[in-house]
């Protein structure tokens, strides 16, 4: 999966940064990309964060091609490859009696 780089018709420099950081936050909720320049040398990148609700119909749509999960079938691979005895949180507290009433 590639990803694209930031549109470098947006190089802004780090005191742009600074100095405008309400304008390109605006930018970015907009789907604006920036390229942050510092010296002269390209060092980061502002991207937006890919949030974007999915209505129920459209995860229907899309989840109608995925493979039906066998539920018996899951269950027995968990169980064949998951091993519960390994560390039980109860074991130290009950087993090693940390929380046995004192006696006397």
């Amino acid at each position: 999966m590639s990803t694209l780089g930031p549109d470098h018709s947006h190089e802004i420099s780090q005191r742009d940064l600074r100095n405008r950081s309400a304008e390109i936050m605006d930018g970015l909720e907009r789907g604006e990309r920036y390229a942050v320049i510092r010296n002269g040398h390209h060092i980061g990148d502002l991207v937006p964060l890919r949030r974007r609700a999915v209505s129920r119909a459209e995860f229907a749509a899309v989840s109608c091609g995925m493979p039906r999960l066998d539920d018996s079938k899951y269950r027995e691979d968990m169980d064949r490859h998951a091993n519960d005895d390994l560390y039980d949180p109860y074991d130290r507290a009950y087993g090693g009696q940390e929380f046995a009433k004192d006696e006397g």
